[in-house]
């Protein structure tokens, strides 16, 4: 059996994920691409994960993927969370794991509308997607509020949990948008403010070319293997979200290689993927909290110390903007209330290092430019560097 070291382990992900200089990519397609999946549960964290693997960074190059080309499209699918992929992707990660989120949706709103005692049910909730998308149609594109507006069903207002602690009264019209937006009839347009904003316009979308649920998942867990391998059972099972049994029989699909890590356990790579890669340059890379190189395992050991796990995450186990230097985790970084990067080291890592950190901020500072960058999810490194 192969083994395969740490030192080998953080060499794939440099180069793999496009983060070494050498290796940057030329569009956005091929960022997403690379890593399989960027998180855009933050809208901000799609833009800073892309141009930190560009080779020449621009916003521009990324909305114009998201919102002209729609060569990237996002998506609820791992782990009921919102992914940005390509295209060529995306009917493989809807077939795998969006059809599931997508159902599971619209069961547990149809639940509510049950549980609110006012007699909306399955009937209500089909004619009022038929209106919200024959609305949405004639407009091309329209906010939530716009939608309201031109739909009165969207204004209805339930009572979520009726009789218990966390009562609360709602508005339906996000719902139903989920709903349609997770079933891939509709997609998130152009945001209303800047690129960071999550205040998405809604504009009708086309349906995803069919693919049956064991073909998609050989699928989706081969990319994550030729991205992230060497990964464990329970790495791919933390990121797809699958059962263990699903996970077994797609890496089988995949005829995906075993190999020997440094902490004894075993890793799967994908197949003929065992020789060593010849080392990268040194780099450096701020890179933004969710960013999939620091989210893409459940066990993280082989590139962050676990003496940085309290200041770089949240309560909920969201990372936070980390610092990157040769593929390990060494700090964190924010954006202050004047636009300046500033970061922290938590690692002794030396006077090249901080070096080369200093050039990553600065380039981070030029595409960025006036925009303000805050996390949805705040950590305690990042507070205290903005404090």
């Amino acid at each position: 059996m192969h083994a395969m070291s740490d030192t080998q382990r953080r060499t794939r992900l440099g180069r793999r994920h496009l983060l070494a200089p050498s290796v940057r990519a030329a569009s956005a397609v091929s960022v997403a691409d690379a890593v399989v999946a960027l998180h855009a549960t933050d809208a901000a964290t799609v833009f800073v994960s892309t141009c930190a693997r560009l080779a020449e960074a621009g916003v521009d190059t990324v909305e114009r993927a998201l919102y002209e080309d729609v060569s990237l499209v996002r998506l609820l699918s791992m782990r009921n969370t919102l992914f940005t992929v390509s295209s060529g992707l995306a009917p493989y990660v809807n077939a795998s794991n969006a059809r599931a989120v997508a159902a599971k949706e619209r069961r547990t709103f149809l639940t509510h509308l049950h549980d609110d005692g006012n007699g909306l049910g399955e009937n209500w909730l089909i004619e009022t997607e038929k209106a919200t998308l024959a609305a949405l149609t004639a407009r091309g594109s329209a906010t939530g509020s716009e939608l309201s507006a031109a739909v009165p069903a969207l204004r209805t207002k339930i009572t979520i949990f009726p009789g218990k602690k966390q009562e609360t009264v709602q508005g339906v019209a996000t719902r139903v948008l989920r709903v349609l937006a997770a079933e891939g009839l509709i997609r998130r347009d152009r945001p209303r403010g800047s690129w960071t904003s999550s205040q998405f316009r809604w504009t009708a979308a086309e349906s995803w070319p069919a693919r049956e649920l064991a073909e998609a998942q050989a699928e989706v867990a081969l990319r994550y293997l030729r991205s992230y391998g060497p990964a464990t059972e329970a790495d791919l099972k933390w990121w797809t979200g699958w059962g263990l049994g699903q996970v077994r029989t797609a890496l089988a699909a995949t005829a995906a290689e075993e190999v020997q890590l440094d902490s004894g356990a075993m890793g799967w790579v994908s197949p003929g993927d065992t020789e060593p890669e010849p080392a990268l340059e040194p780099w450096a890379a701020l890179l933004p909290a969710l960013d999939p190189s620091a989210m893409g395992w459940a066990d993280r050991g082989f590139h962050l110390p676990a003496e940085h796990r309290a200041a770089l995450f949240d309560r909920a186990g969201n990372i936070g903007p980390t610092v990157w230097w040769n593929g390990e985790i060494v700090g964190g970084w924010a954006q202050r209330a004047d636009g300046e990067p500033v970061w922290r080291l938590l690692s002794d890592v030396g006077r090249d290092a901080t070096t080369a950190i200093e050039a990553e901020a600065s380039r981070l500072s030029e595409w960025v430019g006036e925009t303000r960058i805050t996390p949805r999810f705040r950590t305690p490194l990042e507070r205290e560097l903005t404090a």
